[in-house]
């Protein structure tokens, strides 16, 4: 079901990045088709990725892993370093353990394979142009296998009360500003208690914090809108 678009909000501007021509025809197709997303850009390659990003600036950009001139995981660093701004989604049909945790490590906001369904791609994009993020749930389940099977020896120092709070919510998919609504404070603030978790937990991200409190038990699987998706 396409999500209907009224004309006094701007539809979410994405580019797309993959080195196979009919897909991105397809890719393009089926965002046009919700009614809220627009293709502004089209990259055959890693550079020429770059190069659109920097011009457009799109909410969302949705890149394949494997590109000539520079990969996935390249751009979504380079993306991070000079235009945090945007959101990056991988849309790619690679679900090995170490593409899955390089990207994630990069900054990228979502994951999700190819073999997905329509409705969950698109969703996906809107989730990460709302800050949130989005995981293929096969992903999910091979990011907790690794968690599991990977912890650190050293213990994990236990977030306060106030940090649990917010890395509920954050499980939630909400963003830094609709958790600091729900808790009275400032989206700032929001960072801050983010900050502190992921320096706590050794997360690079907030899907990597929230996949290791599920794994400690500091948050229910079954409430997590990251751990459903």
């Amino acid at each position: 079901m396409a999500k209907s678009s009224s004309k006094s909000e701007p539809k979410i501007r994405v580019l797309l990045a993959d080195d196979h021509h009919l897909v991105r025809a397809g890719i393009r197709q089926l965002f046009e088709g919700a009614g809220d997303l627009q293709v502004v850009a089209e990259a055959g390659d890693g550079a020429e990725a770059q190069a659109l990003i920097e011009k457009h600036k799109p909410d969302v950009a949705v890149l394949d892993i494997q590109m000539p001139k520079a990969s996935g995981i390249e751009v979504t660093r380079w993306v991070r370093a000079h235009y945090p701004q945007v959101g990056v989604l991988i849309l790619t049909a690679y679900d090995d353990d170490p593409y899955v945790m390089a990207v994630l490590q990069a900054g990228a906001n979502g994951y999700v394979l190819k073999t997905a369904h329509t409705e969950n791609l698109i969703q996906a994009v809107r989730d990460v142009n709302e800050g949130k993020s989005a995981l293929d749930p096969d992903i999910t389940r091979k990011l907790m296998a690794n968690i599991r099977t990977n912890s650190e020896p050293a213990p994990i120092e236990a977030p306060t009360e106030r940090e649990l709070e917010v890395l509920r919510l954050a499980a939630k998919g909400f963003t830094n500003k609709a958790i600091g609504v729900q808790l009275g404070i400032s989206d700032r603030t929001v960072q801050g208690h983010l900050a502190h978790i992921f320096a706590k937990m050794r997360a690079t991200s907030r899907t990597e914090a929230v996949m290791r409190a599920v794994s400690l038990g500091w948050v229910s699987q079954s409430s997590g809108q990251l751990a459903q998706e």
